[in-house]
């Protein structure tokens, strides 16, 4: 993984939780029920490729960059990665469900690995 794959996964992830956070506030019980429900599956199919991609291959940017001092990136790295594993099961969980709803999104959205992740994601960002 290089800047631009971590910049493109970052994207799409906050592309994704933009989008829930509008589903959620619609308060639908389930996709059928809204015009932007067709979109939804989508967003967490996109959540759930990023998510994969840092949790397998976001140690790899410390190869591809190598930034120094390098202990204090494999630090940060390994628990963005560790913290995109957790949040891609989550989002996983939610994909499965034969319906759902904004409060099943709403939960999503307040799961504290997706809001750690992203605070994660967006420091990783900013310092790389």
């Amino acid at each position: 993984m290089n800047r631009a794959d971590l910049k493109a996964h970052i994207e799409s992830l906050e592309k994704a939780y933009e989008f829930f956070l509008s589903y959620a506030a619609l308060g639908a019980a389930g996709e059928d029920a809204s015009k932007v429900g067709g979109q939804l599956r989508d967003f967490l199919g996109q959540a759930d490729a990023a998510l994969r991609a840092l949790a397998d291959d976001l140690p790899g940017l410390l190869e591809a960059e190598n930034p120094e001092p390098a202990d204090a990136y494999r630090d940060v790295i390994g628990v963005t990665s560790a913290d995109a594993a957790k949040a891609g099961a989550a989002v996983r969980l939610v994909m499965v469900q034969e319906t759902i709803s904004s409060q099943l999104i709403d939960n999503l959205n307040a799961s504290t690995h997706l809001r750690a992740l992203l605070t994660d994601l967006f420091l990783l960002d900013d310092v790389v």
